[in-house]
Protein backbone atom coordinates (compact mmCIF):
# COMPACT_ATOMS: atom_id res chain seq x y z
CA UNK A 1 0.00 0.00 0.00
CA UNK A 2 1.44 3.52 -0.51
CA UNK A 3 0.63 7.16 1.74
CA UNK A 4 1.15 9.92 -0.42
CA UNK A 5 2.76 13.02 1.89
CA UNK A 6 5.64 13.45 3.93
CA UNK A 7 4.97 15.66 6.84
CA UNK A 8 4.20 14.93 10.33
CA UNK A 9 0.05 13.21 9.12
CA UNK A 10 1.77 11.09 6.16
CA UNK A 11 4.78 10.24 8.03
CA UNK A 12 2.71 8.95 11.19
CA UNK A 13 0.18 7.15 9.32
CA UNK A 14 2.68 5.57 7.40
CA UNK A 15 4.42 4.46 10.75
CA UNK A 16 0.89 3.33 12.37
CA UNK A 17 0.56 1.01 9.11
CA UNK A 18 3.49 -0.40 8.67
CA UNK A 19 3.32 -1.16 12.63
CA UNK A 20 0.33 -2.73 11.83
CA UNK A 21 1.79 -5.15 9.54
CA UNK A 22 1.64 -3.71 6.04
CA UNK A 23 3.88 -3.01 3.74
CA UNK A 24 3.97 0.51 2.90
CA UNK A 25 5.49 2.95 0.41
CA UNK A 26 5.63 6.86 1.39
CA UNK A 27 5.58 9.05 -1.63
CA UNK A 28 7.21 12.40 -0.07
CA UNK A 29 7.48 15.40 -2.49
CA UNK A 30 9.57 17.35 0.17
CA UNK A 31 12.36 15.86 2.42
CA UNK A 32 10.49 16.23 6.26
CA UNK A 33 13.00 19.79 7.17
CA UNK A 34 11.04 21.31 3.87
CA UNK A 35 7.32 20.46 4.67
CA UNK A 36 4.75 23.10 6.37
CA UNK A 37 5.11 20.82 9.20
CA UNK A 38 8.55 21.67 9.64
CA UNK A 39 7.25 25.41 10.20
CA UNK A 40 4.70 24.45 13.39
CA UNK A 41 5.48 25.66 16.55
CA UNK A 42 3.65 22.55 17.53
CA UNK A 43 2.25 22.74 20.54
CA UNK A 44 -0.44 20.30 21.26
CA UNK A 45 -3.56 22.16 20.78
CA UNK A 46 -6.64 21.74 18.24
CA UNK A 47 -6.66 25.21 15.99
CA UNK A 48 -8.57 25.67 12.97
CA UNK A 49 -9.66 22.29 13.08
CA UNK A 50 -13.28 20.52 13.10
CA UNK A 51 -15.70 18.95 13.43
CA UNK A 52 -15.51 18.85 17.30
CA UNK A 53 -16.03 15.48 18.61
CA UNK A 54 -14.02 13.79 15.87
CA UNK A 55 -11.36 16.32 16.93
CA UNK A 56 -11.89 15.77 20.60
CA UNK A 57 -11.13 11.79 19.96
CA UNK A 58 -8.27 12.75 17.74
CA UNK A 59 -6.85 15.37 19.72
CA UNK A 60 -6.92 12.85 23.10
CA UNK A 61 -5.12 9.98 21.44
CA UNK A 62 -2.77 12.18 20.15
CA UNK A 63 -2.21 13.62 23.32
CA UNK A 64 -1.82 10.54 24.88
CA UNK A 65 0.84 9.16 22.59
CA UNK A 66 2.67 12.84 22.68
CA UNK A 67 2.36 12.67 26.28
CA UNK A 68 4.75 9.23 26.66
CA UNK A 69 6.77 10.23 23.67
CA UNK A 70 7.89 13.02 26.25
CA UNK A 71 9.74 10.06 27.81
CA UNK A 72 12.13 9.50 25.21
CA UNK A 73 14.40 13.03 24.86
CA UNK A 74 15.20 11.83 21.26
CA UNK A 75 11.69 12.60 19.88
CA UNK A 76 12.07 16.32 20.94
CA UNK A 77 8.84 15.85 22.76
CA UNK A 78 8.54 17.84 26.23
CA UNK A 79 5.73 18.64 28.52
CA UNK A 80 5.32 22.13 29.50
CA UNK A 81 2.95 24.21 31.46
CA UNK A 82 1.17 26.93 30.03
CA UNK A 83 -1.64 29.52 29.92
CA UNK A 84 -4.38 30.15 27.23
CA UNK A 85 -5.74 33.72 27.89
CA UNK A 86 -8.92 34.42 27.89
CA UNK A 87 -10.71 38.00 26.96
CA UNK A 88 -14.01 36.85 26.90
CA UNK A 89 -16.35 36.72 30.59
CA UNK A 90 -17.09 33.21 29.37
CA UNK A 91 -14.78 31.36 26.83
CA UNK A 92 -15.31 28.58 25.23
CA UNK A 93 -13.10 25.70 26.61
CA UNK A 94 -14.61 23.33 23.83
CA UNK A 95 -11.03 21.58 23.89
CA UNK A 96 -10.66 20.76 27.62
CA UNK A 97 -12.15 17.76 28.12
CA UNK A 98 -9.75 16.19 26.23
CA UNK A 99 -6.64 17.76 28.71
CA UNK A 100 -6.54 16.58 31.99
CA UNK A 101 -5.44 18.84 35.33
CA UNK A 102 -6.27 21.91 33.17
CA UNK A 103 -7.42 24.89 35.43
CA UNK A 104 -7.75 28.48 35.94
CA UNK A 105 -5.35 30.76 35.60
CA UNK A 106 -4.33 32.84 39.07
CA UNK A 107 -3.77 36.42 38.33
CA UNK A 108 -0.24 36.21 38.91
CA UNK A 109 0.34 33.59 35.81
CA UNK A 110 -1.27 36.01 33.12
CA UNK A 111 0.40 38.02 31.48
CA UNK A 112 0.00 41.63 31.66
CA UNK A 113 -3.39 43.01 30.39
CA UNK A 114 -4.90 39.87 30.14
CA UNK A 115 -7.96 39.54 32.10
CA UNK A 116 -8.18 35.52 31.91
CA UNK A 117 -6.80 32.26 31.20
CA UNK A 118 -6.74 28.57 31.65
CA UNK A 119 -3.24 26.81 32.87
CA UNK A 120 -2.45 23.32 31.32
CA UNK A 121 0.38 21.22 30.86
CA UNK A 122 0.98 20.21 27.05
CA UNK A 123 3.25 18.49 24.90
CA UNK A 124 5.56 20.93 23.13
CA UNK A 125 6.70 19.53 19.91
CA UNK A 126 10.28 20.27 18.83
CA UNK A 127 9.63 19.68 15.04
CA UNK A 128 13.40 20.10 13.77
CA UNK A 129 14.17 17.02 15.60
CA UNK A 130 10.54 14.81 15.87
CA UNK A 131 10.26 14.65 12.16
CA UNK A 132 13.58 13.15 11.95
CA UNK A 133 12.47 11.04 14.94
CA UNK A 134 9.45 9.97 12.87
CA UNK A 135 11.53 9.64 9.87
CA UNK A 136 13.92 6.65 11.40
CA UNK A 137 10.85 5.12 13.11
CA UNK A 138 9.41 4.24 9.40
CA UNK A 139 12.30 3.57 8.22
CA UNK A 140 13.36 1.37 11.14
CA UNK A 141 9.61 -0.03 10.27
CA UNK A 142 10.58 -0.68 6.56
CA UNK A 143 8.56 2.01 5.36
CA UNK A 144 9.82 2.40 1.61
CA UNK A 145 10.68 6.24 0.93
CA UNK A 146 10.01 7.56 -2.62
CA UNK A 147 10.90 11.24 -3.35
CA UNK A 148 8.71 13.31 -5.46
CA UNK A 149 5.80 14.63 -6.28
CA UNK A 150 2.56 12.67 -7.33
CA UNK A 151 0.58 14.77 -9.73
CA UNK A 152 -2.62 11.74 -10.34
CA UNK A 153 -3.32 9.05 -8.08
CA UNK A 154 -3.21 6.75 -10.67
CA UNK A 155 0.60 6.96 -11.08
CA UNK A 156 0.87 5.90 -7.82
CA UNK A 157 1.08 1.85 -7.86
CA UNK A 158 -1.04 0.20 -4.85
CA UNK A 159 -3.89 -2.01 -3.96
CA UNK A 160 -5.03 0.96 -1.69
CA UNK A 161 -3.64 4.61 -0.95
CA UNK A 162 -3.48 7.02 1.85
CA UNK A 163 -3.93 10.39 0.65
CA UNK A 164 -2.44 12.80 3.33
CA UNK A 165 -0.41 15.48 1.48
CA UNK A 166 -1.86 18.69 3.25
CA UNK A 167 -3.30 21.49 0.59
CA UNK A 168 -1.85 19.04 -2.08
CA UNK A 169 -4.46 16.16 -1.28
CA UNK A 170 -7.67 17.82 -2.74
CA UNK A 171 -6.26 18.63 -6.07
CA UNK A 172 -5.73 14.61 -6.24
CA UNK A 173 -8.95 14.04 -5.33
CA UNK A 174 -10.85 16.17 -6.89
CA UNK A 175 -12.00 18.47 -3.82
CA UNK A 176 -11.97 21.64 -3.96
CA UNK A 177 -12.71 22.84 -0.95
CA UNK A 178 -8.96 23.39 1.08
CA UNK A 179 -7.49 26.81 1.32
CA UNK A 180 -4.07 27.85 2.24
CA UNK A 181 -4.23 29.13 6.03
CA UNK A 182 -0.59 31.58 6.06
CA UNK A 183 1.33 31.33 9.37
CA UNK A 184 4.10 33.26 9.89
CA UNK A 185 6.44 32.88 12.64
CA UNK A 186 9.83 34.15 14.02
CA UNK A 187 12.04 32.02 16.31
CA UNK A 188 14.11 34.23 19.56
CA UNK A 189 16.97 32.96 21.29
CA UNK A 190 15.16 31.51 24.34
CA UNK A 191 15.95 33.24 27.91
CA UNK A 192 15.55 30.80 29.72
CA UNK A 193 11.24 30.30 29.43
CA UNK A 194 9.43 27.77 31.03
CA UNK A 195 5.81 28.08 29.94
CA UNK A 196 4.55 27.99 26.56
CA UNK A 197 1.69 31.41 26.05
CA UNK A 198 -1.32 31.21 23.54
CA UNK A 199 -3.23 34.20 23.03
CA UNK A 200 -6.12 33.75 19.79
CA UNK A 201 -8.28 36.73 20.88
CA UNK A 202 -5.54 39.45 21.42
CA UNK A 203 -7.34 42.29 19.82
CA UNK A 204 -4.10 42.97 17.26
CA UNK A 205 -4.20 39.36 16.18
CA UNK A 206 -3.21 35.81 17.02
CA UNK A 207 -0.38 35.43 19.43
CA UNK A 208 2.19 32.92 21.03
CA UNK A 209 4.59 31.68 22.69
CA UNK A 210 6.43 28.44 22.54
CA UNK A 211 9.31 28.10 24.16
CA UNK A 212 11.58 24.98 23.49
CA UNK A 213 15.17 25.09 24.93
CA UNK A 214 17.04 26.50 22.00
CA UNK A 215 14.98 29.24 20.72
CA UNK A 216 10.90 30.33 21.44
CA UNK A 217 8.76 30.11 18.77
CA UNK A 218 6.37 33.06 18.21
CA UNK A 219 3.67 33.70 16.20
CA UNK A 220 1.23 34.39 14.58
CA UNK A 221 -1.04 35.19 11.37
CA UNK A 222 -3.66 33.30 10.13
CA UNK A 223 -4.34 34.62 6.64
CA UNK A 224 -7.03 32.73 5.11
CA UNK A 225 -5.80 32.34 1.45
CA UNK A 226 -2.81 33.87 1.29
CA UNK A 227 -0.32 31.63 -0.62
CA UNK A 228 3.30 33.69 0.09
CA UNK A 229 5.72 32.11 1.54
CA UNK A 230 8.18 34.59 2.07
CA UNK A 231 8.21 35.70 5.62
CA UNK A 232 6.90 39.86 5.85
CA UNK A 233 9.04 42.42 7.54
CA UNK A 234 5.69 44.32 9.13
CA UNK A 235 4.57 40.96 9.91
CA UNK A 236 6.89 40.08 11.84
CA UNK A 237 7.59 43.47 13.62
CA UNK A 238 3.76 43.38 14.65
CA UNK A 239 4.34 39.74 16.09
CA UNK A 240 7.21 40.78 17.92
CA UNK A 241 5.25 44.09 19.01
CA UNK A 242 2.59 41.65 20.78
CA UNK A 243 5.35 38.88 22.07
CA UNK A 244 7.13 41.43 23.78
CA UNK A 245 4.10 43.34 25.26
CA UNK A 246 2.81 39.89 26.70
CA UNK A 247 6.36 38.26 27.80
CA UNK A 248 8.82 41.33 28.69
CA UNK A 249 11.55 38.82 28.63
CA UNK A 250 11.50 38.70 25.43
CA UNK A 251 12.19 42.17 24.98
CA UNK A 252 15.74 42.08 24.08
CA UNK A 253 16.28 38.39 22.87
CA UNK A 254 17.75 38.33 18.83
CA UNK A 255 16.18 36.86 16.35
CA UNK A 256 16.86 33.13 15.53
CA UNK A 257 15.38 32.59 12.36
CA UNK A 258 11.97 33.04 10.64
CA UNK A 259 9.70 31.35 8.06
CA UNK A 260 6.27 31.08 6.70
CA UNK A 261 4.32 28.03 6.17
CA UNK A 262 0.92 27.43 3.85
CA UNK A 263 -2.20 25.40 6.95
CA UNK A 264 -4.06 22.91 4.83
CA UNK A 265 -6.98 24.61 5.58
CA UNK A 266 -10.27 23.13 5.24
CA UNK A 267 -14.08 23.09 6.86
CA UNK A 268 -13.45 20.01 8.34
CA UNK A 269 -10.95 17.06 8.38
CA UNK A 270 -11.62 14.82 5.55
CA UNK A 271 -10.85 11.17 6.96
CA UNK A 272 -12.58 8.51 5.08
CA UNK A 273 -12.51 6.02 2.96
CA UNK A 274 -13.84 6.43 -0.82
CA UNK A 275 -13.30 4.55 -4.26
CA UNK A 276 -11.02 6.63 -6.96
CA UNK A 277 -11.36 4.28 -10.38
CA UNK A 278 -12.28 1.12 -9.10
CA UNK A 279 -9.64 1.56 -6.06
CA UNK A 280 -9.53 2.08 -2.11
CA UNK A 281 -8.33 5.72 -1.35
CA UNK A 282 -8.53 6.54 2.28
CA UNK A 283 -8.32 10.49 2.80
CA UNK A 284 -6.59 12.29 5.66
CA UNK A 285 -6.26 15.40 5.65
CA UNK A 286 -7.75 19.47 5.81
CA UNK A 287 -5.97 19.56 9.50
CA UNK A 288 -5.83 23.05 9.13
CA UNK A 289 -3.38 24.33 12.45
CA UNK A 290 -3.65 21.17 14.29
CA UNK A 291 -1.63 18.22 12.55
CA UNK A 292 0.61 17.40 15.09
CA UNK A 293 -2.50 17.45 17.90
CA UNK A 294 -4.29 14.90 15.59
CA UNK A 295 -1.78 13.13 13.92
CA UNK A 296 -1.87 10.01 16.15
CA UNK A 297 -5.50 9.63 16.54
CA UNK A 298 -6.31 10.06 12.53
CA UNK A 299 -3.64 7.83 11.78
CA UNK A 300 -5.26 5.27 14.06
CA UNK A 301 -8.31 5.74 12.30
CA UNK A 302 -6.66 5.37 8.88
CA UNK A 303 -5.08 2.28 9.67
CA UNK A 304 -8.76 0.69 10.83
CA UNK A 305 -9.97 2.02 7.51
CA UNK A 306 -7.50 0.20 5.45
CA UNK A 307 -8.19 -2.84 7.33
Amino acid sequence: MAVVGGGVVGLTCALELARAGHRVRLHSADPPEATTSAVAAAIWFPYRAAPVDAVLRWGATSLAVLTALAADPATGVVLRPGTVVHRTPEPDLWWAPSVPGHRPARPGELPPGAPGGTRCTLPVVDMGRYLPWLAASCRAAEVEVVPGRVDRLGDVAADVVVLAAGLASGPLAGDDSGVPVRGQVVRLADPGLADWLLDEDHPDGLTYVVPRGHDVVCGGTAEVGATGTDPDPDVEAAVLARVRALVPALRDAPVRSRAVGLRPGRPTVRLERIEVDGRAVVTCYGHGGAGVTLSWGCAADVAALVG
